[in-house]
């Protein structure tokens, strides 16, 4: 039985001044079986002392996640109650950087560890980290392509293990009365899927016989149903050499070969437009700020007088507090990645010479979506351990999970904006075609 002192009791007081708490809503269970706080809190388990030393060096979002990513803390039970939790306290309640520790904290910390014999050299990140430069010029051709690389070259059954049949990485579209218990792990998520992307399809006003470019293809499952379902011939660009040959796998299988071409490129480097429609899903979040007008005057570019274009990105909207560049996300998930508020996105393709159509709001959509995949990834641990990594995994769960928890909270959202360029005609008076 656990006993409520030893090395948790420490532990406790050390984890809440990383937290900036008096009291911490979880439980503690330290590497010698004792265990401090409230008795039915959630779990959160330290394994060895290297998890304290790596928050000691990392005080805040950093250290904790990388003694998650690591296998030095633990949440043993349901994840999303563990985050919850966690993210209630103190520090983590608030968006934006994390707070440094005061001198007097850090001595306090320090003074903790020393008891708990925790001091030592810094513990090499997981090798999970992501590679990129913490310095130097964002979003260049070859920076975005190693990001890109990065998150989505891990492995397509990897991915088809957490995406489903579907392999659409964005938000589905759900039912109302849809929730966490009744979402479902194949055929729910499916469906909610295929409804997103004939939502695209509709707001599009795809037609027989139109051109389209989906920006940021993904293993080209809005190419295929477009192609399928509506008749239209599809250039799907990825930076993604992984996807591309899957797309072009799923095309060929599906006898489309003809009508979907899947090119590994950015888009800045697309010459063959005009295109009747693009689409761009869950893509413009790599973008960046400063290069966002230079990725509306492309795609503006890029399509014809009157064709539309339909954003789909998620926002922050936190207001003007930025998200910490040094925090778990831009470390182990979307090296230099930015999310612009709905505002900002909006702000910028009225600027370049859009006029914007409708605005729909599914921030409520992805966080059922992101449970769905976490769901399937802890049914399928042990395959998706064997197709990457241990930590691999680890970073998928942990980040899947505290991103529901944002969508959930609305510190993060995610908005389909459709625009329309001048000059081909009127756009529609209701929203009555793709409702």
């Amino acid at each position: 039985m656990a006993r409520d002192n030893g090395a948790a009791s420490l532990l406790a007081k050390a984890l809440g001044i990383v937290l900036g708490t008096s009291g911490i809503p979880l439980r503690l269970r330290a590497w010698d079986g004792s265990e401090a706080g409230p008795p039915n809190a959630p779990i959160l388990e330290f394994r060895s002392r290297r998890a304290l030393r790596r928050i000691l060096w990392s005080p805040g979002q950093l250290g904790l996640s990388r003694a998650y990513v690591a296998g030095d803390i633990d949440a043993p039970g349901d994840i999303f109650e563990a985050f919850t939790a966690l993210s209630s306290a103190g520090k983590f309640s608030e968006p934006g950087p994390f707070r440094p520790l005061t001198p007097r904290e850090l001595g306090t910390l320090v003074s903790a560890a020393v008891r708990l014999g925790a001091l030592g050299p810094n513990p090499a990140p997981p090798p999970e980290e992501a590679r990129v430069a913490r310095k130097g010029r964002l979003h260049t051709r070859r920076r975005d392509a190693a990001a890109i690389s990065h998150h989505y070259d891990v492995g397509n059954d990897f991915y088809a293990l957490v995406l489903g049949g579907s392999m659409v990485y964005s938000c589905a579209v759900w039912d109302e009365g849809s929730s966490v218990d009744n979402i479902g792990l194949a055929a729910g998520l499916d469906g909610a899927q295929r409804a997103k992307l004939d939502l695209v399809c509709r707001k599009l006003g795809l037609k027989p016989g139109m051109r389209v470019l989906d920006v940021g293809c993904g293993w080209g499952s809005f190419a295929l149903h477009a192609a399928q379902q509506y008749g239209v011939t599809v250039v799907g660009v990825t930076l993604s050499a992984e996807q591309a040959v899957h797309a072009r796998k799923r095309a060929a299988d599906a006898g489309l070969t003809e009508n979907i071409d899947i090119r590994v490129q950015d888009y800045r480097d697309i010459a063959d437009g005009p295109f009747d429609a693009i689409s761009s899903i869950g893509m413009s979040e790599h973008v960046g700020r400063e290069q966002t007008p230079r990725y509306v005057e492309t795609l503006h570019g890029l399509l014809r007088p009157g064709g539309r274009l339909l954003n789909h990105a998620i926002s922050w909207n936190a207001g003007r507090t930025k998200p910490d560049p040094d925090s778990f996300i831009p470390r182990y998930v979307f090296p230099d990645g930015e999310m612009l508020s709905l505002g900002e996105m909006v702000t910028a393709l009225e600027s370049g010479g859009f006029e914007v159509l409708d605005v729909e709001a599914l921030r409520r959509h992805y966080a059922l979506t992101l449970r769905a995949w976490v769901r399937r990834l802890e049914t399928n641990w042990d395959e998706a351990v064997r197709l990457t990594s241990l930590g691999r995994a680890r970073v998928w769960r942990l980040y899947m999970a505290s991103s529901a928890l944002g969508f959930e909270t609305g510190l993060t959202g995610v908005n389909q904006i459709l625009v329309q360029r001048a000059g081909g005609g009127q756009p529609p008076l209701r929203r009555t075609d793709w409702i």
